[in-house]
């Protein structure tokens, strides 16, 4: 791999994982939104319906956003059956036919999908649907998380595509 090539990769990388720590820190953040939530209802019996709904939304967010992370890991869901006994050459093979026939065309299917809903969803100035529920523009800003984990994983994709050209010319 050349080391421009090789330098993109590391910062795709990097990019995701950043994403993955912001996830891991979000988690915490639903740790402690968890808490409040419980002790603010049965210990002073109130509920505030904005911070139940925040919880909804950072779950989303956690799955979505650490997406690309959890591939650059390589922690995703895959058949190892043959995988593991496969060469590093085949295996190069199998994530650039991958890469190249499966997550790009569904993040783009994604993309495609979402554009028009989070679109929508800026345009009218949505809010939540529960009355003290989230204002704008959280809503809108949920939804658009539903382009950006496609274009995150995407990103992880061309550093895989970019690694696994290099692997099988080099072996």
């Amino acid at each position: 791999m050349s080391d421009a090539s090789s330098d993109f990769c590391a910062y795709i990388d990097r990019i995701s994982e950043a994403t993955g720590r912001a996830a891991s820190w979000l988690t915490l953040a639903m740790v402690l939104v968890t808490l409040v939530i419980v002790v603010m209802r049965y210990v002073f019996d109130v509920g505030l319906i904005w911070l139940q709904e925040s919880l909804t939304w950072m779950h989303a967010v956690v799955f979505m956003v650490g997406a690309a992370y959890t591939m650059q890991q390589e922690q995703h869901v895959r058949v190892d059956i043959f995988y593991r006994e496969l060469s590093e050459r085949r295996r190069a093979w199998v994530n650039l036919l991958g890469v190249t026939f499966f997550v790009f065309p569904m993040c783009a299917f994604f993309v495609w999908s979402a554009w028009g809903y989070a679109a929508a969803s800026w345009s009218i100035g949505e809010v939540s649907r529960n009355a003290g529920g989230l204002p704008f523009p959280f809503v809108p800003l949920l939804k658009s998380v539903l382009i950006i984990m496609p274009l995150a994983v995407a990103l992880q994709g061309l550093s895989w595509l970019l690694r696994s050209m290099s692997d099988i010319r080099r072996r």
